[in-house]
């Protein structure tokens, strides 16, 4: 089998507790490869805040890949743990995070190999609980008949506070089996367990309500903000992996949640509100991770990380501390508005000069008012001026096909703004050989976002519409050359749509798909289109609904979506007024900086804002002399 190193465990900062020393036992799993899964923070942070806990152990698994799995299968050995290689169906409980929803095949062939029942109804008090979390936790509804229960929102307290649960319902001699340790989660009111709330269907098919089914279960079930991140200062011992990875660096949270209101951007609507650590909080995370890790690339992590308000202080403090260890900084994406060079100098200073990514997002300023992405042309140009003039010889720019209201013109104008981006950066730089590359995704309508109502772009259109622009930059004799085009084409979006504003009746697709050998939907190698539609095709119509249902229809203002029990702080009606907004070309400030505008999350979830400056510098933790030798000490 391919990259057998990827199932050995052992890394470096991995914890093997004592099995017998522990009375509750939590499997984590990231619904991918070893490759994908072992960077992701979630997993890494939920892994550490268990095992740090007296009594509690947490063991990682991965999902493996088809060689694996048929061995796997032919052997009868059973979906294990790289830690302890230990069955999953021994742990109590088997937890799985969901940044994407195409991993929900994954889920059903690892519950599978575990011997665990697929569907919840059918386990037994030797099955582990089957958790869900993650963004796309937050409409768990396809996968309702899988899992036993699902967290929505931040995970560090959650979990602990579930253990203490089901260590009590343990110690009393598990009374009343699964039934009674799911009704104490549900009845906590920040558990959900689709169990126990009925979904009733209007003639049409639309949702009539979704109900509780008996006494104590709360009709809505809100979601986990944790406050004041310094108090988390995860991973301290970030895990090293033995094979390669998608990211080799150590990453360190600076701030949580986002308030720039991307209407498009669910991550930031349901992390909401902004919570940032302290400049000195993310000095010592730095300092802990380096010596416990040995990477040479820090990535300071958020969802718009220029945004920090000690941003630049937080940039020149790490590389003046790091400079002669010539440890690289990176900030995964840069807004326009929030780019200088002297933030980007420092970022370089110690590391190499890779290219710089902006996400304009939409093609025109239309398009970029509809959506809420407050960056207008002259600011790109501007700020590409100057990366080119400052030495850049890559920009890459990323856009989303689809948009509500968008149309062939909107997008055609992303090549004009390409050609006026590399006309710029040879006249200041002086030089031909600049790239430029533009990078564009299909638009999926998620939900908790103004844009939950929208019509989904069918793929067809979609591609369509990608061919003209692909066109038109290639015809550009004089510049067509410097400008790179990428773009996934509008097929995946579709499952992803279906996926994402899916209910319950959904999770037959699913089931279909992965008994027909559906797996790793996220890579495109392994993705089936054609599977997808022939299994909805032969699941929806007993419910009398289809793909083209699910998404390229418009929702209205009266209709019950699946997720509305699901309380993501976000005030329905406010999510409304912000997509008719969006119709009218609205554009709404970002409440860090100007009054509130009523969204709902902080006095729902009692929750504020909590922004910086600290006015604190970070100073270097130590002085560094030169030794005798000619050689650095620290």
């Amino acid at each position: 089998m391919q990259k057998p190193i990827q199932y050995v465990g052992g890394e470096l900062n991995s914890t093997v507790k004592p099995w017998e020393s522990c009375d509750v036992r939590w499997a984590l799993m990231y619904p991918d490869a070893y490759e994908v899964g072992l960077p992701n923070q979630g997993v890494m942070i939920l892994y550490e805040v268990l095992n740090e806990r007296e009594g509690v152990l947490a063991e990682r698994t991965y999902s493996v890949w088809p060689d694996l799995e048929k061995l796997m299968r032919e052997n009868g050995v059973p979906q294990f743990t790289v830690d302890s290689h230990r069955p999953v169906r021994a742990f109590d409980v088997f937890g799985l995070s969901f940044s994407t929803e195409l991993g929900y095949t994954n889920m059903l062939a690892a519950l599978e190999l575990a011997g665990i029942p697929l569907e919840s109804r059918d386990r037994t008090l030797d099955d582990p609980i089957v958790l869900a979390g993650g963004h796309a936790a937050f409409n768990p509804e396809p996968i309702a008949d899988f899992i036993d229960a699902a967290i929505i929102g931040d995970g560090e307290q959650a979990v602990l506070d579930m253990t203490e649960i089901i260590r009590a319902w343990k110690a009393e001699g598990r009374p009343g089996g699964r039934e009674e340790v799911l009704f104490r989660l549900a009845r906590t009111g920040s558990v959900y367990v689709p169990a126990f709330y009925d979904v009733e269907y209007l003639p049409d098919g639309r949702i009539a309500r979704v109900v509780p089914n008996r006494s104590g279960v709360p009709w809505r079930v809100s979601k986990h903000t944790v406050m004041d991140l310094d108090e988390w200062p995860y991973p301290k011992q970030p895990l090293v992996p033995l094979a390669e990875t998608v990211h080799e660096r150590m990453s360190v949270e600076i701030f949580r949640g986002c308030t720039r209101g991307c209407r498009f951007c669910q991550a930031g609507m349901i992390t909401r509100p902004v919570r940032e650590r302290s400049i000195t909080g993310i000095g010592e995370m730095v300092e802990k991770g380096l010596k416990a890790t040995g990477f040479e690339e820090v990535g300071l992590l958020s969802l718009s990380s220029a945004d920090h308000s000690e941003i630049g202080d937080i940039a020149k403090g790490l590389a003046d501390r790091y400079e002669d260890d010539k440890i690289g900084l990176s900030l995964p994406s840069t807004r326009v508005d929030a780019f200088n060079v002297d933030l980007a100098n420092e970022l370089t200073r110690n590391g190499r000069r890779s290219g710089l990514t902006f996400a304009p997002e939409g093609g025109s300023e239309r398009m970029r008012k509809v959506i809420n992405k407050m960056v207008s042309e002259e600011d790109l140009i501007r700020t590409v001026a100057t990366a080119y003039g400052n030495g850049w010889r890559q920009v890459k720019l990323y856009f989303m096909c689809g948009l509500p209201t968008e149309t062939d013109e909107d997008v055609l104008q992303i090549a004009d703004m390409a050609t006026r981006v590399i006309a710029k950066g040879r006249e200041v730089s002086g030089s031909n050989d600049i790239r430029c590359t533009v990078s564009i995704g299909g638009f999926v309508p998620k939900p908790h976002t103004p844009f939950q109502w929208a019509p989904q772009l069918s793929a067809e259109e979609t591609d369509a519409r990608l061919e003209k622009l692909r066109d038109k930059i290639r015809g550009d004799k004089k510049y067509g050359r410097s400008i790179g085009f990428r773009y996934h084409d509008g097929k995946p979006g579709i499952v992803e749509g279906l996926l994402s504003r899916g209910d319950r009746r959904v999770g037959a697709v699913i089931r279909a798909v992965y008994e027909d050998g559906g797996r790793f939907d996220g890579w495109r190698e392994h993705f089936s289109y054609d599977r997808w539609m022939a299994c909805a095709d032969k699941t929806l119509p007993a419910f009398g609904v289809d793909v083209d249902w699910y998404t390229t229809r418009e929702r209205t203002y009266e209709e019950v979506l699946p997720w509305d029990h699901l309380d993501s702080g976000l005030d329905k009606d406010w999510l409304w007024e912000d997509w008719q907004d969006a119709l009218d070309e609205t554009e709404v400030e970002d409440c860090r900086w100007t009054p509130c505008f009523d969204c709902g999350v902080c006095p729902q979830m009692d929750t504020h804002i909590q922004i910086g400056p600290t006015g604190k510098k970070l100073l270097p933790l130590t002085v560094k002399k030169p030794a005798a030798t000619g050689g650095h000490t620290h």
